[in-house]
């Protein structure tokens, strides 16, 4: 397929044609990852209802979300394997079809334990939603190229959050949670109809690789730890968990159990992170490409990050900003405006993608960008399952402590294990 790169050197008309005939597929595989973030943040408008109608805690609730994680991060090194075995299109045919199965399961079946099978299932499925466009664009695009496209991508897929804002906010109060998930099938069924249209099937060569398998995936796990990544894997690791605890759960509940807003009210005040989060990715790129210096600005906006969490909880109930302000707690307009600068500061996300992806030959690129997936889900798997136990015992704004502390931890070591010359412009 014609690279985004090539079409510089073609006649104005053929340029855009090429252009958009790589657009388009790159954009529609990102829709897979806009239907990834819808349903792994759904429980966060709808925590309160999920709970009383699987008859279980707001914590053991984070415990049964959080299995969605854990099986997203299992799912990491088959699925990189398999891209650079089989290609975009079979892999990402195979999960729409066990999304819609999971989504299906979470809409129909009651209990704990089916909404635990549920979510395990839709895990599985939704692993490689964002590793398909990001290998695409990788096995296609120049370097330089990478770090806006990478963006876009994520962009693009985090507008699944403002679907799971406010508009999710209101399904879930006029017709329940499960209707949510039954919508999500549907989506499913039709991003994956549009895959089978536009994304090309993989070369000759992709399917007559010989490596064994258990040898690829060792390659996968060897990619993560070696020393030009281990930095960009470790924040990696912190990076997004810190996103979806807030925005896939606990943002929700700390505005309406310790702010006493309304559902609505709820989703409107997370909008503003979820902006951030749409929008950020793609300006990073942008600024990215132009500017680079990838290193300080991964260290400074996840400091940043660290910084805002601090300060929701400070302004909780007694909490000292609250108290040095006169104040019983800040208003839930305080916790909007952190919200968005917290979306905006880990928007820079992409970035450890496009740090990875320049020190891997071209056949490796599907596994070295699974790598870094795989941190950011194990890591929201692990975090998340040890949010419940703390907010259960210390309160919600314990768990921003604890995110916090973990932020600027991870940071501090991706500054230590990364130089200014070693995969970062």
């Amino acid at each position: 397929m014609t690279s985004i790169a090539d079409t510089r050197e073609q006649p104005g008309g053929s340029a855009v044609r090429n252009a958009f005939l790589f657009g388009t597929p790159l954009l529609v595989l990102a829709l897979g990852h806009m239907l990834s973030n819808l349903l792994r943040t759904l429980p966060g408008v709808a925590a309160d209802v999920i709970a009383a109608d699987l008859m279980v805690s707001p914590d053991t609730l984070a415990s049964l979300t959080g299995a969605y994680h854990f099986a997203f991060a299992a799912g990491q090194i088959p699925v990189g394997v398999a891209l650079d075995r089989y290609g975009v299109r079979l892999v990402s045919l195979t999960l729409f079809a066990i999304v819609t199965i999971g989504a299906v399961l979470a809409a129909c079946v009651g209990g704990a334990a089916g909404f635990l099978t549920a979510q395990i299932v839709l895990g599985i499925g939704c692993c490689g939603m964002l590793l398909c466009p990001m290998t695409l664009a990788a096995k296609t695009l120049t370097a330089e190229k990478f770090g806006l496209w990478s963006g876009l991508i994520q962009g693009v897929g985090n507008s699944g959050m403002l679907l799971s804002a406010s508009p999710m906010a209101w399904l879930v109060e006029h017709h329940g949670w499960r209707t949510g998930f039954g919508l999500s099938a549907g989506l499913a069924v039709t991003v994956a109809c549009l895959v089978w249209l536009t994304v090309p099937k993989a070369g000759r060569g992709t399917h007559e690789r010989k490596a064994a398998l258990r040898s690829e995936a060792s390659q996968v796990v060897r990619i993560g730890l070696s020393p030009a990544v281990r930095g960009v894997v470790i924040l990696a690791f912190a990076s997004f968990a810190a996103g979806i605890a807030i925005r896939g759960l606990w943002g929700g509940v700390w505005l309406m159990e310790i702010k006493h807003v309304s559902r609505l009210e709820a989703g409107n005040a997370l909008l503003p992170l979820t902006l951030a989060l749409v929008a950020g990715p793609m300006l990073y790129g942008i600024a990215d490409r132009r500017f680079g210096y990838r290193r300080l600005v991964l260290t400074s906006t996840h400091v940043l990050a660290a910084a805002v969490l601090l300060a929701v909880a400070a302004g909780g109930p007694g909490g000292p900003l609250s108290l040095a302000l006169g104040l019983t707690q800040l208003p839930p307009g305080f916790d909007a405006a952190a919200f968005l600068v917290l979306g905006a500061a880990l928007a820079s996300q992409p970035l450890l993608f496009a740090m990875a992806r320049v020190v891997v030959a071209p056949e490796n690129v599907g596994k070295a960008l699974a790598a870094v997936n795989l941190a950011f889900f194990a890591g929201a798997a692990i975090l998340q399952s040890c949010t419940g136990p703390i907010a259960a015992s210390f309160g919600i704004g314990a768990v921003m402590v604890f995110l916090s502390a973990v932020l600027i931890g991870t940071a501090t070591a991706f500054a230590l294990l990364t130089r200014p010359s070693q995969i970062a412009r």
